[in-house]
């Protein structure tokens, strides 16, 4: 199994460039790649929500919404299945998710199991957490995702003696990841012997993006920070 990790910038707010984004990648990923993988709240963007319910319902997308439906169209287009961290609104319910498109269809679709994603302090019922981490199988591998601070905080759920993909959005500056790169490879070992990880770039604020293979607690391959690009990792 390929998998294609794209380290790519996105937009808070700008769907419509987050979404030639993905195009781009997997245009770029066609032929090399069996599944392309994007970061967290990657469609809409992580701060792309202002913690104003009338405001980010506007900002969440469905399911069956024109933006999957697309993103859908694209996988059958390219001939790349894609996993993208997104804001899903389910009736009047928020999430932050991770949908997995595969040749045309959603495959499978995760909803974060912790509050981190949101300011829970001051957001109200209709931003929501997931009940439950389910594993699903791609391409005959058994799979978990965990979205960010799930695997900080309740690394016990996404056990698996197959691949852990871990989409995150994580900022911090060239000096702290050169102090926390290591951890990060330790924790996903809590979970998983495999492990991807993804980071997306930014500008405002400044991201570093990144993408990473863990094995076994280390870092088997990486893509490098600052550097918009696609790591392929054979799995």
């Amino acid at each position: 199994m390929r998998i294609g990790l794209a380290a790519y910038e996105f937009r808070n707010g700008d769907t419509a460039f987050n979404l030639s984004q993905m195009e781009k990648g997997m245009a770029e990923a066609a032929g090399k790649a069996d599944l392309l993988c994007f970061g967290e709240a990657f469609l809409q963007g992580f701060d792309a929500l202002c913690w104003d319910y009338e405001s980010d319902r506007h900002v969440a997308v469905a399911l069956d919404s024109p933006e999957i439906a697309r993103l859908s169209a694209l996988t059958v287009r390219y001939g790349v299945d894609l996993l993208a961290g997104y804001i899903e609104r389910d009736g009047g319910a928020l999430y932050s998710s991770c949908a997995v498109i595969e040749q045309g269809r959603v495959l499978h679709n995760y909803r974060r199991i912790t509050k981190n994603w949101k300011e829970f302090r001051i957001t109200d019922h209709h931003y929501r957490e997931g009940d439950r981490t389910e594993p699903f199988f791609y391409r005959g591998v058994p799979v978990q995702i965990a979205l960010c601070g799930d695997l900080w905080i309740a690394p016990e759920k996404f056990g698996t003696d197959g691949l852990l993909i871990w989409p995150v959005y994580v900022n911090f500056s060239l000096e702290e990841w050169a102090q926390n790169e290591a951890d990060y490879a330790q924790q996903a070992l809590l979970a998983a012997r495999r492990t991807v990880m993804v980071n997306s770039i930014t500008r405002d604020p400044p991201s570093h993006g990144n993408a990473f293979y863990f094995e076994n607690g280390r870092v088997k391959s990486a893509l490098g920070y600052d550097r918009e690009g696609i790591l392929l990792v054979e799995v």
